[in-house]
C-alpha cells in the first residue's frame, strides 16, 4: 500500500512539474508592445535685443537657458551688464530677452529699440526719425552697411542692382536684391526710404 501511496505521490509530483514546465516555455499571449520614439517638441522662439553683438530672433530646444541665448547673440559686450540677469534661468517661447548695458554705457542711438513695433501697435510720428533715413538710391557703401543685418557684401549688391536698374521705386523693391528676404528686410524697413 506504501509504494502504491508513492507511486501516486511521483505521477502527481510529475504532472505537477510538466504543467509548471508547459506554463513557463508558453509563448506570451497578446499584442507585442512597440516602443514609440518621443515626440519632438516645437522650438521655441526668443527675442535678444540689449548689449550684445547680433541682437535678433533665435529658436532653441525646449529647456534652454539664458546663457544659451547670450551664447547663440554673440556672448556679451564689453559693456554689458550681468549683475542682475539669471543666467541659469529657463527661456520661454516668445520672450524677449533684454541685455542692460552698464550704467552710462548706452550706445547714443538706440535704433534697436525704436524699430520694434509690435502688431497692432501704432507707431508715433517723429520728425526726427524721418531725418535720419538711409536713402536706398543714394546711400554709400558704408551707410548701407550700418544697416542691421546688411554686411558689405549686401551693401554692394545693393549699390550693383541700383546700378544696373535704375532707383528703387519703394522700400520693398529691396527684397529684389540677393540676400535680402523678408526678415531681412522686416529689420530695416523703419531705417530706409526710397525716395
Amino acid at each position: 500500500m506504501k509504494n502504491v501511496l508513492y507511486t501516486l505521490v511521483g505521477v502527481m509530483a510529475g504532472f505537477a512539474l510538466a504543467g509548471l514546465l508547459l506554463f513557463i516555455s508558453r509563448a506570451p499571449a497578446g499584442e507585442p508592445i512597440a516602443l514609440q520614439p518621443a515626440p519632438t517638441k516645437e522650438p521655441i522662439a526668443v527675442h535678444v535685443i540689449g548689449a550684445v553683438p547680433r541682437p535678433g530672433l533665435y529658436e532653441f530646444a525646449e529647456g534652454a537657458r539664458v546663457q544659451d541665448a547670450i551664447d547663440a547673440a554673440g556672448g556679451l559686450l564689453a559693456s554689458a551688464s550681468v549683475d542682475s540677469i539669471n543666467l541659469a534661468a529657463l527661456l520661454e517661447d516668445g520672450q524677449q530677452l533684454s541685455i542692460p548695458y552698464k550704467s552710462g554705457a548706452e550706445p547714443a542711438n538706440s535704433s534697436d529699440d525704436t524699430s520694434l513695433i509690435l502688431p497692432g501697435a501704432t507707431e508715433e510720428p517723429s520728425s526726427q526719425n524721418s531725418q535720419e533715413l538711409i536713402n536706398i538710391n543714394t546711400a554709400s557703401l558704408e551707410e548701407l552697411d550700418s544697416l542691421p543685418g546688411i554686411g558689405p557684401t549686401i551693401a554692394q549688391r545693393i549699390i550693383d542692382y541700383r546700378d544696373e536698374n535704375g532707383p528703387f521705386q519703394t522700400i520693398e523693391d529691396l527684397m529684389n536684391v540677393s540676400g535680402i528676404g523678408p526678415s531681412t528686410f522686416d529689420q530695416i524697413k523703419d531705417l530706409i526710404t526710397a525716395s
